[in-house]
């Protein structure tokens, strides 16, 4: 397989998103009632996230503008007012983004030359003389979870426990290992690992984060980042074995990497317990009772259809082919590659383009044949590289607080839940201190439960999924930040980014 087809040739606009902090800490909002722009909020959620759409760029500088996730541009009016709307001419609303050696952002308006900047409360671009106060860091918006891709080296970066290093070898980033955590305090970033180490300074993975661990980050947008230790060192892969390490001396842009919410990949099981699995490069077949990388596929779907193609470990997907028999050959754009799913308490059906549901035949080999499922045509399926959950609602992210004994869900930084499966699709839900989740009788959640209850998770789009409460209801997130499970209908806000 060809490592470079694995990583898109474009970044999604996802990836083109980020927060903007000011001088004293705020974040550029998008203020929805008043047609205007301000630097007041002091966390990161809808109305503070920007996609930075690029028309030119070059080393150290770029043209962009600045879209809002509710669609409106970021417009630079000639008495120096900001407001928010649709650009009138080529050059309203862009500005000339200057990337500075701190890490820091500052954005010129095209037209005026003037640039942006806040008084800690209010934003306009009046001065031409640069100072502090222009000074903007950028914040990847992206999920927390995320992977990081060295495209010099077509390899993303893979935490070793062993080792007790991290090293830039997986040319597919199907491992739980392939998975860090981006924590962002006191304008640092810290990486931790899935087993909840740290990386140091000092190249190895350390169990608690300290200024050791704390690293500045320089961003580019299309989701580019160089982590430096602050004094001259970067990160980037050194040696043979590509070990992620601080270095002086990094050739070619090394120290250049790709970040990425990190993938789903699941692992299918039929009703006899065989995981599915690609054998003989393209052909698949019930057969396994272990899981290898074979019996891992990638979930990707459109939160907007209800259709999901697998991709297999091989780079290619499956795909229906002659005599209906399902093969791990297809491409992308393949309309053959495209299946209808139908979830059933944690279980799934899988519906081919022809109609016919998959099932396994009487050799154990996939194929397109039922036209009205019944057991063998359902499939137990399981998250094969998340051992924990970091969910990300309307209004941030599921955790805990000092001041409230109930789970919120407007968090700026999620708290763990750590994934017990009990059996498909079911789980049982793990706080971070070894307790579980409980359920109040109004719907409401506590992380200090004695005794394991169940949830049922389905995937509804490639990094997004709902969970089904023990109380029978969806749980969702509410606008006053308490997390509730009283939802009979899937809505927006019960839909979960992971």
């Amino acid at each position: 397989m060809d490592e470079v087809e694995w990583m898109p040739r474009q970044p999604k606009a996802k990836d083109l998103r980020v927060g903007l902090i000011s001088w004293a800490g705020s974040y550029l909002t998008f203020e929805t009632y008043k047609n205007t722009v301000t630097a007041t909020a002091k966390g990161l959620g809808r109305r503070q996230t920007w996609e930075i759409l690029v028309s030119s760029k070059h080393d150290t500088q770029a043209v962009v503008r600045l879209r809002s996730l509710q669609g409106f541009y970021l417009l630079c009016e000639a008495d120096g007012s900001l407001c928010y709307g649709r650009p009138r001419t080529s050059h309203h609303g862009c500005f000339l983004i200057h990337f500075h050696r701190s890490g820091k952002w500052t954005l010129q308006c095209i037209i005026s030359g003037r640039y942006l900047e806040s008084d800690g409360e209010d934003v306009f671009c009046t001065s031409r003389t640069l100072s502090a106060y222009h000074m903007w860091t950028p914040r990847p918006a992206l999920h927390v979870h995320v992977i990081l891709y060295s495209p010099l080296n077509h390899c993303y970066a893979r935490a070793d426990p062993t080792m007790g290093r991290v090293w830039v070898d997986t040319p597919v980033p199907c491992l739980k290992e392939c998975g860090f955590l981006l924590h962002f305090q006191d304008g640092c970033y810290h990486l931790e690992t899935s087993a909840h180490t740290f990386l140091s300074h000092l190249d190895g993975l350390v169990s608690q984060p300290s200024t050791q661990t704390a690293f500045h980050m320089q961003v580019r947008p299309g989701g580019f980042v160089a982590l430096s230790d602050g004094e001259g060192g970067m990160l980037y892969p050194q040696g043979a074995r590509l070990l992620l390490s601080l270095g002086s001396d990094p050739h070619g842009g090394e120290e250049w990497l790709i970040l990425q919410h990190c993938p789903t990949w699941v692992s299918l099981r039929s009703k006899t317990q065989k995981f599915l699995s690609v054998v003989y490069d393209v052909e698949v077949c019930a057969a396994s009772e272990h899981i290898t990388p074979m019996s891992l596929f990638q979930f990707e779907c459109d939160n907007k259809s209800p259709t999901l193609q697998l991709r297999s470990a091989n780079g290619c997907y499956l795909a229906q082919r002659r005599h209906r028999m399902v093969m791990a050959d297809g491409h992308k754009l393949e309309a053959e590659t495209f299946f209808r799913m139908h979830w059933n308490c944690g279980r799934i059906f899988l519906q081919s383009p022809s109609g016919c549901f998959l099932g396994i035949a009487a050799n154990g080999l996939l194929v397109a044949s039922a036209t009205i499922p019944g057991p063998n045509e359902e499939f137990g399926i399981q998250l094969a590289n998340r051992p924990f959950l970091a969910l990300r609602g309307r209004y941030g992210y599921v955790g805990t607080s000092s001041q409230h004994n109930l789970l919120q869900c407007n968090m700026d930084q999620p708290d763990c839940i750590y994934l017990l499966p009990c059996r498909q699709g079911i789980y049982h839900f793990q706080a971070q201190g070894g307790s579980f989740w409980s359920i109040t009788p109004f719907g409401s959640f506590r992380p200090w439960g004695k005794f394991a209850l169940n949830f049922s998770i389905e995937l509804q789009g490639s990094n997004l999924l709902t969970v089904l409460a023990p109380n029978g209801f969806y749980m969702r997130s509410d606008r006053s930040g308490t997390l509730l499970a009283d939802s009979r209908d899937i809505t927006k806000e019960c839909v979960w980014e992971f």
